[in-house]
């Protein structure tokens, strides 16, 4: 079987667009365009003209949160049972399917004979999590999420930033936001 090759010739460029000027009397353009727009805003704005018209705002970090899309992928926690006991059956489909193999489970015999098993340990490492996700996706049980809305993950040592079960179920932040 032979493999075809398409060639895809590029138009010549003249000695106009190798300069790139239109490129960069278009860039020019959007961004007086945008500075304008938003100068003439915030000043109608101190006067309580075109209030309903937003112009951009700078949010003073870390006094002022942006508020997160409802779906965005935050800290990680692990759900309960109604009896307060976590919802993982120690299934290790979430360390499976972990990318950076920052999830570790041990698991042990469930008291209850309705349930196999249950994590004896379950800690994850955020120094190496990439927050992608899967492990949300692949819990069959819906033990783990990523919807704490915890941002301030940082640590001042390694040791800090791994989160053992007792962390997970009950997460906790010095500044959990608030989403408006």
């Amino acid at each position: 079987m032979a493999i075809q090759t398409k060639i895809v010739s590029r138009p010549e460029l003249n000695l106009w667009e190798k300069l790139y000027i239109p490129q960069v009397v278009q860039g020019i353009e959007i961004t007086a365009g945008h500075f304008f727009r938003n100068l003439s805003l915030h000043i109608l704005h101190r006067f309580g003209l075109l209030r309903h018209l937003r112009a951009a705002v700078t949010l003073q970090w870390p006094e002022e949160w942006r508020p997160l899309a409802p779906r965005s992928r935050t800290r990680h926690r692990l759900t309960k049972r109604e009896d307060g006991s976590p919802r993982c059956v120690a299934c290790m489909m979430c360390e499976t399917v972990c990318p950076a193999r920052c999830i570790y489970i041990q698991a042990e015999e469930h008291p209850d004979p309705n349930i196999e098993k249950r994590p004896k340990s379950f800690v994850i490492d955020l120094g190496k999590c990439v927050y992608c996700g899967f492990c949300v996706e692949a819990c069959p049980e819906d033990a783990i999420r990523m919807d704490t809305q915890i941002l301030d993950i940082a640590a001042y040592s390694r040791e800090g930033m791994v989160l053992d079960m007792q962390e997970l179920l009950n997460p906790k932040s010095a500044r959990i936001l608030s989403t408006k």
